[in-house]
């Protein structure tokens, strides 16, 4: 028999999901990006990826992870939004249309505030 199999947890990173939210909250985004020294961290937790969630021992190490293949799957998935529990519901048939109205006006409104990036870079030039 072989060895028993348990669920991974020494090196379990934060979930999609749990990061996409730390990117979208500009104070938990200032807080990681602070460099405060820890002392429980790997080099004091100077070399931090923020969006793997992950600790290095050195520079080196933190710029070969983030030439990976991990890393790039990781930044990829974070460029869209994650699934969330309304959207389960919805697909199962419960509450549905409010969550597709809304979801429609969130697309609408990042829309329309693309398009005052664009009208304001083309005023200041």
């Amino acid at each position: 028999m072989g060895a028993i199999r348990r669920s991974k947890t020494k090196r379990r990173t934060r979930d999609i999901d749990q990061v996409y939210g730390d990117l979208r909250n500009p104070r938990q985004l200032e807080q990681l990006k602070a460099l405060v020294p820890d002392e429980d961290r790997p080099a004091l937790g100077i070399y931090h990826c923020v969006e793997c969630s992950k600790y290095f021992e050195q520079e080196f190490n933190m710029l070969q992870h983030r030439r990976g293949k991990n890393h790039k799957r990781r930044m990829r998935l974070l460029k869209e939004e994650p699934y969330s529990q309304a959207e389960a519901n919805a697909a199962a048939g419960v509450g549905g249309a409010a969550f597709y109205v809304a979801k429609e006006e969130r697309k609408e409104a990042a829309r329309l505030e693309e398009a005052a990036k664009k009208m304001e870079v083309e005023v200041e030039a």
